[in-house]
């Protein structure tokens, strides 16, 4: 059964964005050019960058945001707000300008990752529906870059669904992706997202069968000896030994899912190739974060699937981003710039533009925010706000391939210790140009 309005994201928002509508609808303001920014005031604790994951999902989200008669009727019902605001959320439609941060950027505190601009009404109302994508998004792919930069070339596999909402599951396993996952369990993130999938078997089907024997037999005569056993049920050894012997020595892959996996690995592999299984890769899984894999790449370990950590921010389940006004248009027509300056919650006005300050060894060394104008590029910097929306029309949406490409390179222009497991600063500091007149 379809659920009135379910295409529609407009209701993915909170209730005072609307009443703030309507009071500004009924004081004349409503219709102000005005300038949103959403950004960090900080990194998670000890963090030494974070990772811009969201983008292609939001513009998804704004192509949607429309007020049906479905919406309209509740918010009625309800008495949200008056007749005049249902009239103006009716014939809502976005028709500003957006820029920001390349799907995939790195980020540092203070970094304008989303600029609106557009009338005060107008991107007031996208508030919520951005920061619960970016917030979540660019959480899980700041913890996924942090786990696959240890891995450091191993391929890491997303297969945290179970622990986590449904649609967090696939939005988590597209981020992941993003910041250089190999692989997902999630099937709806493959059909929705193009993300690839894999997957083979779970201890059940093991205790299915009378014994490990036939259940390995089951496997291989489905998917063939390059499948991955799971060989941790009862016997790790033994498990291994009966594996080889119906696979041969062309097995795909064994998986270690509890007890000591470093020890295990090294056990294992000494084991596969004794029995001539030399190419036959082990997997690790269990509640594996960076610090684990970290641990991990002491010995001899393939691939690392990751869930429960990977989906809920390995710590920092939020980015902490938020959604601010910045400039808006003064009674004579000139933009002025606002901002908040209650104390621990500060920010910047104006209208923001950024750039990545490259030195001569191709290594960032600043982050630069320009106020009221660009930063002026000494001929090797990066511009990092890029056009999204012109005119409310969505211009090229970034694909899972490009922010992937994104992510890689940015991370790499980084200094070397922007990798480091340790609590530490952002790796390069933010830096604000005084502001235009």
């Amino acid at each position: 059964m379809t659920t009135p309005g379910a295409a529609s994201t407009a209701l993915l928002t909170d209730h005072y964005e609307l009443t703030m509508i309507q009071a500004a609808l009924q004081s004349g303001a409503a219709n102000r050019s005005s300038v949103f920014e959403l950004f960090a005031r900080r990194l998670p604790e000890g963090r030494r960058y974070g990772v811009v994951a969201g983008t292609g999902r939001f513009l998804d989200a704004l192509e949607k945001f429309r007020f049906t008669d479905a919406e309209l009727e509740g918010l009625k019902s309800r008495g949200v707000v008056d007749d005049t605001t249902i009239n103006w959320l009716a014939n809502y439609r976005f028709a500003g300008d957006i820029w920001g941060y390349a799907e995939g950027e790195t980020y540092f505190p203070g970094s304008p990752l989303l600029i609106v601009e557009s009338t005060f009404a107008e991107g007031v109302v996208l508030e919520t529906v951005a920061l619960s994508i970016f917030n979540h998004d660019s959480a899980i792919a700041s913890a996924a870059s942090r786990m696959t930069g240890v891995a450091d070339g191993r391929p890491c596999i997303e297969m945290g669904s179970r622990r986590t909402h449904e649609e967090s599951a696939v939005a988590s396993a597209r981020a992941a992706y993003i910041a250089g996952f190999a692989t997902t369990s999630n099937l709806e993130a493959g059909r929705r997202y193009g993300v690839p999938t894999t997957g083979t078997a779970a201890h059940s089907f093991t205790l299915l069968h009378d014994d490990e024997r036939a259940a390995f037999q089951a496997q291989i005569d489905s998917l063939g000896v390059g499948t991955t056993l799971l060989v941790d049920t009862y016997d790790v050894p033994e498990a291994v030994r009966t594996a080889v012997e119906l696979a041969g020595p062309d097995l795909g892959g064994v998986r270690l899912d509890s007890g000591d996996l470093l020890v295990q690995a090294r056990e294992v592999r000494a084991q596969l190739d004794e029995l001539g299984a030399t190419n036959t890769k082990i997997v690790v899984t269990s509640d594996l974060d960076e610090y684990a894999i970290a641990a991990l790449q002491a010995g001899p370990v393939d691939a690392y699937g990751v869930g429960t950590q990977l989906v809920t921010g390995s710590g920092a389940p939020t980015a902490g981003m938020v959604y601010k006004l910045v400039a808006r248009e003064d009674g004579d027509g000139t933009m002025v710039g606002v901002a908040k300056a209650s104390k621990n919650k500060t920010s910047i006005g104006g209208r923001k533009y950024a750039l990545r300050r490259i030195d001569s060894h191709g290594r960032a060394e600043a982050e630069v925010i320009g106020i009221g104008e660009r930063p002026t590029n000494d001929g090797n910097d990066r511009e990092l706000l890029v056009p999204l929306v012109r005119g409310g029309e969505i211009l090229d949406r970034p694909t899972l391939d490009s922010a992937r490409t994104r992510h890689s390179s940015s991370v790499a222009e980084l200094p070397r210790k922007a990798k480091q497991l340790s609590r530490g600063e952002a790796v390069i500091p933010t830096v604000y140009l005084d502001e235009q007149p």
